[in-house]
């Protein structure tokens, strides 16, 4: 499968989701049991949310753009939505917005000698991001990280 279209998918949708006043959080393609699957998350920079409306609004325009560009192979199955509570962060942006805030990081190499840490998120520079856990602080470089989610207790 090829791993560009998310970043070309990403490209081609940034300016029509941002003239919408939203913002793209996470975007996946990947194979499903029902087949091809090509998913949008997308939320407002404020953090009021998106309705049911917006996103269907969106997605039908996504839909018409992503078909002028071909540039997914075969046949798939778009699906536009909000990334819920435990949001993935993938962008420096998008955890400078939850500084002092619980996350869950995974790396995707050793990092004093763990892959996962749990804990507060305590500051966000331009290379890395510090989270402290029961063990101490931890600084983890972009590029070391797999996987991040806000964590929301519950």
């Amino acid at each position: 499968m090829n791993q560009d279209i998310p970043s070309q998918v990403w490209q081609i949708a940034e300016p029509l989701v941002e003239s919408e006043g939203m913002e793209i959080v996470d975007i996946e393609f990947r194979r499903e049991q029902g087949g091809l699957v090509l998913r949008l998350f997308l939320d407002r920079r404020d953090g009021r949310g998106v309705t049911l409306n917006e996103l269907s609004q969106v997605s039908r325009q996504l839909s018409d753009l992503l078909d002028v560009y071909d540039f997914v192979p075969g046949s798939y199955t778009l699906e536009v939505s909000s990334p819920g509570v435990n949001r993935r962060l993938r962008r420096p942006d998008h955890f400078r917005r939850y500084v002092g805030r619980k996350v869950r990081v995974r790396t995707s190499c050793t990092v004093e000698g763990r892959r996962t840490f749990s804990g507060v998120l305590e500051e966000v520079d331009q290379d890395r991001i510090q989270v402290r856990d029961e063990v101490g602080v931890h600084w983890i470089r972009f590029d070391q990280i797999a996987r991040a989610n806000l964590v929301v207790d519950s």
